[in-house]
């Protein structure tokens, strides 16, 4: 009877360690790179991540973490959106990437001014930023939604080239306040609400009468950024791409070199 009893407490152990092995299995080779968590451990991360985050808002690897381990609900709605849309689903069914090594810089360079493919060059040269340093996704429990911030991630520069905006601190909160309004992220909406607190008083001047209006009214009303095959438009002009979108020209010209916002004449 002893026996018995040992032996079925032995069963029950095995059986509870190849129930947590199950649940690790079940996220295990989703994608490259990927990192199973817990929702304790996705919480902690959020946590440090933020915290970090809010210290140096160019630690961009504490961002991306933020991101991925507080953005499941919203990931999902973005999902959603691009399956409705042909253009999305299409997207979402041949997974584009947007790296250097998929670009045609020449071909892009021998682009008409004014089309998005050569203002989008154009942003990258004056800002001196490159689409390869978009880290990739380890922490989403979902490949296609894995998919869908990287998306996301690989899109915001071509946002940046939407919107008119430069690298510096008041074009990317510009940009933060459309993709929140846009997006629904919860890290683009901390990024929204805490961005401004490190713009000097005549930055947030114009951000907060001009630019930022437009910006949340521009995520609100536009399509759906990530339902566009971007690098099947490279020869359409900007212009053009904008009124597609929905997107309004934006109110004020800021410069890559200067953080100084001038009103269009």
């Amino acid at each position: 009877m002893h026996h018995f009893i040992v032996h079925r407490k032995s069963l029950c152990v095995r059986q509870q360690h190849r129930g947590v092995d199950s649940v690790d299995r079940q996220y295990d080779g989703l994608y490259t790179g990927h990192i199973p968590t817990s929702p304790i451990q996705k919480a902690l991360l959020a946590v440090g991540s933020g915290v970090a985050a809010l210290q140096d808002p160019y630690r961009h690897d504490m961002v991306a973490v933020l991101g991925e381990t507080t953005g499941h609900l919203a990931l999902m709605t973005l999902r959603d959106r691009m399956r409705g849309d042909p253009e999305g689903y299409t997207i979402l069914t041949e997974r584009p990437r947007i790296r250097l090594s998929t670009l045609d810089l020449s071909k892009m360079a021998s682009l008409p001014d004014g089309s998005f493919g050569r203002e989008y060059l154009r942003f990258l040269e004056d800002n001196r930023v490159t689409p390869d340093s978009r880290v990739n996704v380890k922490f989403v429990d979902n490949e296609e939604l894995a998919y869908v911030m990287q998306r996301y991630r690989e899109v915001h520069d071509l946002l940046h080239t939407l919107l008119g905006m430069p690298t510096n601190m008041l074009g990317e909160v510009a940009v933060k306040w459309f993709e929140a309004a846009q997006t629904g992220l919860p890290m683009c909406i901390l990024g929204a609400v805490l961005g401004p607190l490190r713009l000097s008083t005549s930055r947030l001047e114009p951000l907060v009468t001009s630019l930022g209006p437009w910006a949340v009214r521009n995520g609100r009303q536009a399509r759906c950024v990530l339902s566009i095959f971007y690098e099947r438009r490279w020869e359409q002009s900007l212009e053009d791409l904008r009124e597609e979108l929905n997107i309004e020209p934006p109110p004020l010209t800021i410069t890559a070199t200067s953080q100084k916002a001038t009103l269009d004449s």
